[in-house]
């Protein structure tokens, strides 16, 4: 069986849970006979693409001739995809994120749609008037020969925003990828004691509100920290919320590898993860792997991923996140049960599994 995957998210991506996805994708079905998979890139900076023999690796453009790398890189692996599409030969094409332009060039050969989340829909104030995610999604929900949905959170949202008949939608589970290694040493010093929050901070991703409801207790313990992984420097914006609250010795940013992801996930006290929606949510996952309590907003698809690995608050109330931090600090028994708990609820979880489901459906759409 023949999959064709597109440039879409390893042109716009460097890291990232869809590319990351695919990659896994890819990775595992290299390893099943019969399985023959490609990626017609020519040229990405994605993180996970660097040791795929099949793509070169391009980490610096002359950024002042292009008015970015991501309309660059699309300008030379677009039409590259579009020659692969015209030759026909793949049994099933499966776009890696929304851009319609293949439905020109794709026959009478079925693709499959993965959707991720339902972002777009569920926060359009968020988003520019003139982003069409959700018109492009809709329509390819529409035409697509089967949809994959990361959670059952997900399909819920498919059905509800799209009207998606069920039977359309299969529900695949997202692996790990993240394990720490014993032998890693960073070279600048952390706090013994902080709390860590991963990824992005804007908007739906609630951090401004942690920090209001964590204040109190940064206050209180001077030798308390909060350890910010990726995301970016912080903003103004940021910088002047952690002055107001006269904690902003207490909040840092890292720009992190996996390895030293890894590294703080298994030395933090826990890892606070106050999302207003997850699609899925890697970073439940990545704690469990890592040895780290996990504690997470009660909505979307978290409850479904943490099961009873997760001690739970309603990410809308600032006393509820701040009582829930202060019954994880103050209990290492508690601790100490979230992180066996994640141990165990991590075997649910793993990207061979998610291939060979996905290997199924593509079967089932060539019947």
């Amino acid at each position: 069986m023949k999959i064709l995957y597109d440039h879409q998210i390893f042109t716009s991506q460097k890291y990232g849970g869809i590319s990351r996805y695919f990659y896994e994708l890819i990775r595992e079905f290299d390893k099943i006979e019969g399985m023959n998979t490609k990626l017609p890139l020519l040229v990405s900076n994605n993180h996970y693409l660097s040791d795929k023999k099949f793509v070169q690796y391009v980490e610096f453009l002359p950024n002042k001739y292009f008015r970015g790398k991501y309309r660059f890189f699309n300008l030379i692996n677009k039409p590259n995809t579009i020659l692969e599409l015209k030759k026909q030969n793949f049994d099933v094409f499966h776009p890696t994120y929304y851009d319609p332009y293949f439905l020109n060039y794709i026959g009478d050969k079925p693709f499959i749609l993965i959707v991720h989340d339902m972002i777009h829909e569920k926060f359009s104030e968020m988003f520019s008037a003139t982003d069409n995610t959700t018109q492009n999604k809709r329509l390819l929900v529409e035409k697509a020969a089967k949809v994959i949905a990361i959670s059952q959170s997900t399909k819920k949202d498919l059905m509800e925003f799209f009207g998606t008949d069920e039977s359309k939608i299969e529900v695949v589970y997202h692996g790990n990828s993240l394990f720490p290694k014993p032998e890693i040493q960073i070279n600048f010093d952390i706090p013994k004691k902080y709390i860590l929050f991963v990824g992005s901070r804007g908007g739906y991703k609630n951090f401004e509100r942690f920090i209001k409801s964590i204040s109190e207790i940064l206050h209180q313990d001077r030798e308390l920290f909060v350890l910010c992984a990726g995301g970016g420097k912080f903003t103004s914006e940021e910088m002047q919320l952690l002055f107001n609250f006269d904690i902003i010795g207490q909040i840092s940013q890292y720009d992190l590898n996996d390895d030293g992801l890894a590294h703080f996930y298994k030395n933090a006290l826990a890892f606070i993860f106050p999302s207003l929606y997850e699609g899925f949510g890697i970073p439940v996952l990545e704690s469990f792997a890592c040895g780290c309590p996990l504690l997470c907003s009660d909505t979307s698809s978290l409850p479904e991923i943490a099961g009873e690995a997760a001690c739970y608050f309603d990410p809308y109330s600032e006393v509820a996140i701040k009582n829930v931090v202060l019954k994880v600090l103050e209990d290492t028994s508690l601790r100490n049960d979230l992180i066996l708990k994640g141990y165990e609820r991590l075997k649910k979880f793993a990207w061979q599994q998610t291939a060979e489901q996905t290997k199924k459906i593509y079967e089932s759409v060539l019947v």
